[in-house]
């Protein structure tokens, strides 16, 4: 297929999709006969990944996909367009979430071990509803408490590919201000495999949460996956979570 004509089709369903869009969907996109080799398909995102720089938007990979958005140091002006301040979430929030990014899969005694303080069923239910947290499996212990995680929303909406593009602690601004027990806790090794072992979920999480695998982001079997977990764990935003894988 002609590269320019690739490129404008590219272009369209990214602006058309109003969300993020991986390599398989582009690809779906074409008749087989027609249908460009992948490499083609990467290399015309390359190229118009460069013609973005230095221009007011930009082609970003997120863990869901490719998806176009306004270049991120001009966030301060677009911001004006709309007439609400941006949302301010608690200490509390803010601490949990980082708890369960960067130690996940954790349950809610796990991040209230290291808080020494109560988790508030609000928070967990916030973050749920903002589908940046979900549960993935249940730990194999009296009373099965829930195991907690990160979504590919979560990835998207904070603009990283995987979990290892996630900040070092040295690079998370006014981390300084945060509980010192939290700060040992984040830099701690991750949970060791013979604890997820135990947990009924230790397959879901290998296949859920080893993202750096995934070069294009979601594929068809990971896609399936998410569906049916979110069925059964993220209730009454199923249908949302399934349109967006």
């Amino acid at each position: 297929m002609n590269s320019d004509l690739l490129r404008k089709i590219i272009e369209g369903a990214l602006l058309a999709a109003g969300k993020p869009v991986d390599i398989a969907r582009l690809e779906s996109l074409f008749e087989e006969d027609e249908r460009p080799p992948r490499d083609q398909i990467r290399a015309a995102i390359e190229e118009i990944q460069a013609d973005c720089r230095g221009r007011g938007f930009e082609l970003m990979q997120v863990a869901s996909g490719y998806r176009f958005q306004v270049s991120q140091d001009l966030s301060v002006w677009v911001n004006r367009l709309w007439q609400e301040k941006p949302k301010r979430y608690s200490r509390a929030m803010l601490e949990t979430l980082a708890l369960i990014a960067y130690r996940q899969p954790l349950t809610r005694g796990d991040i209230e071990a290291v808080r020494g303080v109560a988790v508030s069923s609000d928070i967990i239910k916030s973050l749920q509803e903002r589908e940046w947290v979900r549960i993935v499996g249940h730990r194999d212990v009296p009373g099965k408490p829930a195991l907690y995680a990160t979504t590919k929303q979560f990835l998207d909406y904070f603009n990283l590919k995987n979990l290892e593009h996630l900040p070092t602690l040295s690079e998370i601004k006014d981390f300084a201000e945060l509980d010192p027990a939290l700060e040992l806790a984040l830099a701690a090794d991750p949970v060791p495999p013979s604890a997820a072992a135990n947990d009924e979920s230790s397959v879901e999480e290998d296949a859920l949460f080893q993202l750096s695998e995934q070069e294009d982001g979601v594929n068809s079997n990971d896609s399936s996956m998410i569906e049916e977990y979110s069925e059964t764990d993220m209730g009454d935003h199923q249908d949302s979570a399934a349109a967006d894988e």
